[in-house]
């Protein structure tokens, strides 16, 4: 995929052209530990991606090829770099791109502002699931039945299922407070309806 979209050598010229300057960010994926790292330069402003290649190691002199390679194909100044705080890229890009002023990436910024924060949410998060580990049973004593109140309950059940496994987007979004706003929210459902008696017997609202 990455190789047919570097065929299109004209289209990405042509837009970057149009932007008329370029702030590019680097960061590398290791799908698993020993393996080689996929080093990935994007064009921030457009999106796309400039170029990727796969190497055993990360060291500046390692990386610093990489991004002059880049500096050398585009036809537009280079005025910003954005990675995160790894020494080896802080080095290949003064290397490389000397006087190109070169930022944090924000989201590594947030993330370390948030570090406390996010720690008290897991916690919190992980204190919540404890609570809710009784699904299963519920499911299985309304097995074989099919009538509405008991669809009602399984429904209730996936609702707390699919609210434990979504781990959001921390530090932006935090898992914990979502955890506790969905179940708050089926709790007072749940209140409702069993108010109104129509849960079965030897369900949640009995």
């Amino acid at each position: 995929m990455v190789a047919l979209r570097f065929t299109d050598r004209d289209r990405l010229k042509e837009k970057l052209w149009a932007q008329g300057r370029t702030v590019i960010a680097i960061d590398g994926l290791q799908p698993d530990v020993g393996q080689e790292v996929l080093w990935v330069v994007r064009e921030c402003l457009s999106g796309e991606v400039l170029l990727a290649r796969s190497l055993l190691s990360g060291t500046s002199e390692d990386l610093a090829p990489l991004l002059q390679e880049v500096a050398d194909a585009l036809e537009v100044p280079i005025e910003g770099v954005i990675s995160d705080g790894q020494h080896a890229i802080r080095k290949a890009v003064a290397s490389a791109l000397p006087g190109v002023p070169h930022q944090l990436c924000q989201f590594h910024y947030l993330r370390e502002a948030a570090k406390e924060v996010y720690e008290a949410d897991r916690h919190a998060k992980k204190e919540l699931k404890k609570r809710v580990r009784g699904v299963r049973p519920i499911e299985r004593a309304l097995e074989g039945r099919e009538d509405p109140e008991v669809e009602a309950v399984r429904g209730y059940c996936l609702a707390v299922r699919s609210a434990i496994t979504d781990d959001g987007h921390p530090p932006l979004a935090a898992s914990g407070l979502k955890l506790h706003e969905r179940l708050s929210a089926i709790h007072d459902s749940v209140e409702r309806v069993s108010k109104k008696g129509n849960f079965p017997e030897g369900s949640p609202g009995n």
